[in-house]
């Protein structure tokens, strides 16, 4: 076995919990003694020393061969999957109905094709059920070839009815499968680039959005072909900065599982995504109750929905749970408050036992830079922003690397680290011009980073008061607000203005904005 698939088979074995390395034991020794297991031995060697050492392992079990090394680490991978399949069959309903179809088809083989019917029927209406309609459209196959065959004496038109439902079947499958890749594309997109940085970007999301969109109305879509529609109307309102028509097709996706509960329970990752989603347009409109109260809900999941039977499901769980719990922060101005997120989740990044890719970290490490800038940790928020900075050359969120440059130059100009300051504004400038990042507000930082940096300490006030000035004007541009998602420079400026630590700002601005809030109840209307 190559190096890679070693180290897959290692992975593996480390995300087992105790229950699944004890079914997979008593699964490999229903037949035959262990003793006998060599593929056993070998699963119980990586268990205990997690490293894979190939030298020791030949001498810890003498009766393994150098020779059999490869086909045992492969028989013995194949034989986990197997051993988790069957435990994890229970629980998970696209697995049951393909577990279904399997038996129909050995059944239809032995030539008892009235029992492979009823198979099929039964995993037919689950599979309605639980519009899974790949499963489905395989069901109906295995059907029409037992029909096929004139040998089940069906009644008169089950013909036609087979084929009837295959074809609003497919006309329906197709339909949800084009908005989900519509939504793939553009998700592909936006880790690309971020929000639309100019009237070029805006233009050509515009125009991909409508040539790539099917023309397939909302109410002809099934349950599943709604959550796309929703799904890939958000990530084009999204890129375009438009967060009202992302937070109504966000309310529209939750509502959808709200009012099929049972969805739920066979789509959580969806409904989790759907919360998500809400939460962020929630965010992006400064809608403090109404977010709150989805937050709730958010938090509130595991009642109802056991996430620790499935890793991904507590993955997706605590990635939004702190992903919103720090975007909670950053609305109440509770800066020092949210730092006490920062060592637990630290840590999970380390461990990443549900192995986020680098992009959510990357997003992590500049949430906590920013908890850290508001509080004024100017070495800490430099630290997590050097992660990123250091990245090797990530073809991914160019927006994230170059705003925490930016933030970075700001940070180091707050230590009073002015020589550093200028000669990092001239890399960065260049960056920035190189990923054609450089909008109207970064070229007004640029400016006054260096206008400042030769001025006495005494002139400040007035270079704030100007580039505060500058900056609220272009805030109201729609085209070069981008740089305010990322960052609250205006913030930061009036902190200096008033003598202020930006916490104390942001938390004033929350309490005036409170005063005028907007009704909650958000989801008693889903």
């Amino acid at each position: 076995m190559a190096s890679q698939k070693t180290d897959q088979l290692l992975r593996l074995i480390a995300s087992l919990t105790k229950a699944e390395k004890r079914h997979f034991r008593l699964f490999v020794r229903r037949n035959q003694a262990s003793d006998n297991l060599l593929f056993l031995q070998l699963f119980d060697f990586l268990d205990k020393h997690k490293e894979y050492d190939e030298e020791l392992l030949l001498r810890k079990l003498p009766g393994i061969k150098k020779r059999q090394l490869s086909n045992l680490k492969a028989h013995l991978y194949r034989q986990l999957l197997t051993s988790l399949r069957l435990l994890h069959t229970q629980h998970a309903p696209d697995m049951q109905l393909r577990e279904l179809l399997d038996y129909a088809r050995v059944l239809y083989d032995k030539g008892l094709y009235r029992q492979s019917l009823e198979m099929l029927e039964r995993a037919r209406e689950r599979a309605g059920q639980g519009h899974f309609h790949a499963i489905l459209l395989e069901i109906l196959d295995l059907e029409q070839q037992l029909e096929g065959q004139y040998i089940t004496r069906s009644v008169t038109g089950r013909a036609e009815t087979l084929t009837a439902e295959a074809e609003w079947l497919h006309r329906t499958f197709e339909g949800a499968q084009k908005y989900a890749h519509l939504s793939l594309k553009l998700y592909s997109l936006y880790l690309k680039v971020g929000y639309a940085r100019n009237e070029k970007d805006y233009h050509f999301v515009q125009a991909f959005f409508k040539a790539n969109r099917p023309a397939i109305p909302f109410g002809e879509l099934d349950f599943l072909g709604k959550v796309h529609y929703c799904h890939s109307h958000i990530w084009y309102h999204f890129i375009a900065q438009e967060f009202r028509h992302c937070y109504r097709h966000a309310f529209h996706w939750v509502r959808l599982f709200h009012r099929e509960p049972e969805m739920i329970q066979l789509h959580a990752s969806l409904y989790l995504k759907g919360l998500h989603n809400l939460l962020n347009a929630l965010f992006n409109m400064w809608y403090y109750d109404r977010f709150v109260e989805v937050l709730d809900v958010l938090e509130d999941f595991p009642n109802h929905y056991p996430i620790g039977r499935e890793r991904n499901i507590e993955g997706l769980f605590i990635m939004y749970r702190y992903t919103h719990l720090i975007k909670k922060h950053f609305i109440e101005g509770s800066y020092s408050q949210g730092l006490q997120l920062v060592p637990e989740l630290e840590a999970l990044l380390v461990e990443n036992p549900y192995y986020w890719d680098d992009h959510r970290i990357m997003l992590f490490y500049y949430r906590m830079a920013c908890l850290y800038f508001g509080c004024g940790h100017f070495d800490r928020c430099i630290e997590f922003l050097n992660r990123i900075i250091q990245a090797k050359n990530p073809d991914y969120r160019e927006d994230i690397q170059c705003f925490a440059r930016i933030l970075n130059l700001i940070a180091h100009f707050e230590l009073g680290n002015g020589q550093l300051v200028e000669y990092q504004a001239k890399s960065v400038y260049r960056f920035l011009a190189k990923m054609e990042d450089l909008q109207a507000v970064q070229k007004e930082i640029f400016r006054f980073l260096r206008r400042t940096l030769r001025m006495r300490s005494g002139e400040w006030q007035e270079a704030f008061e100007q580039l505060k000035f500058k900056l609220e004007q272009l805030e109201h541009n729609p085209l070069e607000r981008r740089p305010f998602l990322y960052l609250d420079i205006i913030s930061w400026l009036e902190s200096k203005l008033a003598g202020q630590s930006v916490q104390e700002v942001v938390r004033g601005k929350f309490a005036r904005r409170e005063k005028r809030r907007l009704p909650a109840g958000l989801l008693s209307r889903l």
